[in-house]
């Protein structure tokens, strides 16, 4: 495969906020032409598929306005500064729905939209849940509630769910929750 790498020739900080950094990049391209690249910069996030005994998935509602609609998703959230992807899961699956896990599995890495943003996401599968209080972040307002796997996949084919980040994660832990179905 020939390289197709991109070389930066310089780069300008047009934005820089509170969940991202946007930058412009001038580039040469594998042909030598210059172009112009627009990135979003992200810190990285979690996904985390919970499922309880009953192999029920446990989705949260809330309001995203760059959509202006109302989605039901996985628990999930913006790793802070230096902060480990698990200890990151942890704490979204707790301040959103109020849950704790005492096994947990990373899954993969995957980029969300590689196209114009370096956000990574890490998403997580656990298990063996404890109920606790929820307690959001006071801009976040969600709602929880437990799904069968099957109604959820379900709604993914009905257009219902149409997250990213919750079909993904709900396609790659098929197989572990046929597993525990077949184990019982």
């Amino acid at each position: 495969m020939r390289d197709l790498t991109e070389k930066t020739i310089s780069s300008e900080v047009i934005y820089e906020g509170h969940i991202l950094t946007l930058r412009k990049d001038k580039v040469k391209l594998p042909d030598d032409h210059i172009s112009f690249r627009e990135v979003v910069e992200h810190p990285g996030a979690v996904g985390v598929v919970a499922v309880n005994d009953k192999n029920e998935v446990l989705m949260v509602c809330q309001y995203r306005k760059p959509v202006e609609e109302m989605l039901w998703e996985i628990p999930a959230g913006k790793l802070d500064k230096n902060e480990e992807p698990l200890v990151c899961a942890k704490r979204e699956l707790e301040e959103e729905t109020g849950y704790k896990a005492n096994q947990w599995e990373k899954i993969f890495s995957f980029y969300t939209t590689p196209g114009f943003s370096n956000e990574r996401m890490h998403m997580f599968f656990c298990e063996d849940l404890v109920e606790g209080h929820v307690h959001p972040d006071e801009d976040e307002f969600v709602e929880a509630k437990w799904f069968s796997y099957e109604g959820l996949m379900e709604k993914v084919q009905q257009g219902e769910v149409r997250d990213g980040k919750t079909i993904v994660g709900l396609l790659a832990v098929r197989d572990k929750i046929a597993g525990r179905k077949n184990s019982r």
